[in-house]
């Protein structure tokens, strides 16, 4: 395999772009990144001709893959021909938005913003507007974009900004727990309710590792925030409309948050971001409201037509049913080569999502395990042991996925996410043979 087009690609990025790159993990290949000339259903082509069996699928907005279907590019071309924006708002905005509206249980209203980012940042504003309150919880190794509110690690009793460039003072208003931690967010309503703004959770951790959440843990920071007069604000950017299909993960675990930020997938592979919840709560934006929110590019026309037509494709063509049905035959072989080549490993995952973690402290043997997809089922055999926390996912071993796994997974055709942490999708374009290709290539490479 030659990588020579990408190697000299990047030397020219290097003179123009910070680290060659326009996203800090895409820099994480080394001993340089491969540049992608286009796509190919579920495959990728590099700029060097190269061909891989792509899993990491723009970081999860490519439902459909990389060849849309016919519906929703001709919907992706009619808009743009139109003109490519206006300044003012269009029908296809409101279709897309009364679509979100009618499937996810908690959103009565909608604002459209440009980015998962731009979405946490307003939902963040939002609910400390609403609320009068400044404190937000958030888990220990989640992840809510590039934003100051959220780029915070420590505990409650001693948070600290995670990067140069935000202000002590931003991380004071920010109060990390652990994940699935029932006892440390109880004790920090108990504490400091009162200031309390919102709960900011990803229904699964599925930045930093997958962590499902354990039976009864957002029941509790429901129930806690109620009690309080908080918000629970799921952010749903990377399961909103793929773990728990159309009524995403809040309808997979039942459980209903005042808000809910959402990207990826509700803007069909094209830059978006939006708030949905209560119609109370959303109404404080401006102008219904004092919570300034603005954007010039917020609700795109072509965005509003690829998101829409993506998920009126997948409501009508049984897309969750293809794409669930293969994780579920990924994450059941990986669990089974696991098994036998590196049982001290974690297989994790649900619905279209997968990934291995390098676990060790795991028992060799054991009765009942998950069987395809760590459940934190109390019954497991492994349940004391599976990463429950991102400082769990951050324990394993994330320079050997790196050093070892990565590479020789791409060496055989297999494009994984960059870095050991970031999880793995599932989409329309795959097949059962790029399945079983990825699982010979897993037999070799662990």
């Amino acid at each position: 395999m030659t990588l020579e087009n990408s190697r000299e690609l990047y030397d020219r990025a290097l003179s123009v772009l910070p680290g060659g790159v326009n996203s800090p993990v895409r820099a994480s290949i080394q001993p340089y990144p491969f540049f992608v000339e286009r796509g190919d259903g579920g495959h990728v082509i590099d700029a060097d001709g190269n061909r891989y069996i792509d899993w990491v699928m723009g970081l999860g907005p490519l439902l459909l893959g990389h060849d849309l279907p016919q519906s929703v590019e001709s919907a992706i071309q009619k808009q743009a021909s139109a003109g490519p924006m206006y300044g003012a708002p269009t029908e296809i905005e409101v279709e897309l938005a009364e679509f979100v509206a009618r499937h996810v249980p908690s959103v009565e209203k909608v604002r459209f913003v440009n980015s998962g980012t731009e979405a946490t940042v307003s939902a963040v504003r939002l609910a400390r507007g609403y609320t009068g309150r400044e404190k937000i919880v958030v888990m220990q190794g989640g992840y809510h974009g590039a934003q100051e509110s959220t780029l915070v690690e420590g505990d409650s009793d001693d948070p600290s900004p995670s990067s140069k460039g935000v202000p002590q003072s931003f991380a004071e208003h920010t109060i990390p727990v652990p994940f699935n931690d029932t006892e440390a967010v109880e004790r920090v309503f108990e504490e400091r309710g009162e200031e309390i703004a919102g709960v900011l959770v990803e229904p699964i951790l599925a930045n930093k590792g997958i962590v499902t959440p354990v039976d009864g843990y957002h029941e509790t920071l429901r129930k806690l925030t109620r009690e309080h007069g908080s918000l629970l604000i799921f952010d749903e950017v990377i399961t909103g409309f793929r773990v728990g299909g159309l009524a995403c993960a809040q309808g997979k675990f039942d459980v209903t948050p005042d808000v809910t930020t959402f990207g990826k997938i509700v803007g069909g592979g094209f830059p978006v971001g939006a708030i949905g919840g209560r119609a109370e709560v959303i109404e404080s934006f401006t102008p219904s409201g004092d919570v300034f929110q603005a954007g010039t590019f917020s609700g795109h026309p072509v965005t509003m037509a690829a998101g829409l037509e993506t998920l009126k494709y997948a409501a009508e063509n049984g897309v969750y049913d293809h794409v669930n049905a293969l994780g579920e035959q990924l994450r059941s072989g990986l669990t089974d080569i696991c098994a036998e080549q590196a049982p001290e490993y974690t297989v994790a995952g649900t619905d279209s999502v997968f990934k291995v973690l390098f676990t060790r402290d795991t028992p060799v043997e054991g009765e009942g395990q998950c069987e395809s997809g760590c459940e934190q089922r109390t019954d497991c055999a492994r349940y004391t042991h599976c990463p429950k926390t991102g400082a769990d996912v951050g324990k394993t071993e994330i320079e050997r996925w790196n050093r070892l796994l990565r590479p020789a997974m791409f060496d055989q055709g297999v494009f994984l996410s960059q870095n050991g942490f970031e999880s793995q999708f599932v989409s329309d374009s795959h097949t059962e043979e790029d399945v079983e290709e990825t699982l010979e290539a897993y037999k070799h490479a662990l």
